[in-house]
């Protein structure tokens, strides 16, 4: 069961303070609070399977397999959660969260669908997931991504994360990036 935590409709991506990109004004994004086996989390896991194996060379199968049997307490209250974004009732975007400390929250599935990409999605994506973290009581963002997924290397950079790798090194050397941010006190503030 899906639980609809807001209309986005003026909701900001990236950071506080920045513009609504043109492309996201005139949407009707819903962002929704999902379980794992929610069939609108569907979509997400399917494309992440198929995404995966074609950057990483497991079959779509391995991969889907992997995501469906995480275990899904992980993306569950208090301590995890999964969000989807719909236009229309489709599922678009979306991304999950899990406890990685005391302190700090793991992102992990961020996703766009391949029609709706390069509409700043992604961004909104990692802002509103930013924002259920602070609701939730975490102070940093931890994240991983692999080493070929440039697109998602430059989105955490672009929306303010700090790359904890040497950017220098080439990507198959460092393996798996990883990146932090600690949330700024105005989304802390706004969820006490």
């Amino acid at each position: 069961m899906s639980a609809s935590i807001a209309p986005a409709a003026g909701a900001l991506p990236g950071t506080p303070g920045s513009p609504v990109p043109q492309r996201l004004t005139d949407r009707s994004l819903r962002v929704h609070r999902v379980a794992q086996d929610d069939p609108l989390a569907t979509p997400l896991l399917a494309e992440l399977a198929v995404e995966y194996s074609s950057r990483y060379g497991r079959s779509a199968g391995q991969m889907h397999h992997e995501l469906r049997n995480y275990p899904p307490t992980r993306f569950a209250a208090p301590h995890g959660g999964l969000l989807v974004v719909t236009q229309d009732s489709e599922a678009v975007a979306g991304g999950a969260f899990q406890r990685y400390d005391d302190d700090s929250a793991e992102l992990k599935r961020i996703w766009t669908s391949k029609e709706h990409r390069r509409q700043g999605l992604g961004r909104f994506v990692v802002r509103q997931l930013e924002l259920e973290v602070s609701r939730r009581g975490y102070r940093r963002i931890y994240l991983t991504t692999g080493w070929r997924q440039p697109e998602a290397v430059a989105l955490y950079l672009a929306v303010g994360y700090t790359a904890l790798f040497d950017p220098a090194l080439p990507a198959e050397q460092i393996g798996a990036h990883a990146f932090e941010k600690v949330l700024p006190a105005a989304d802390l503030e706004a969820t006490a």
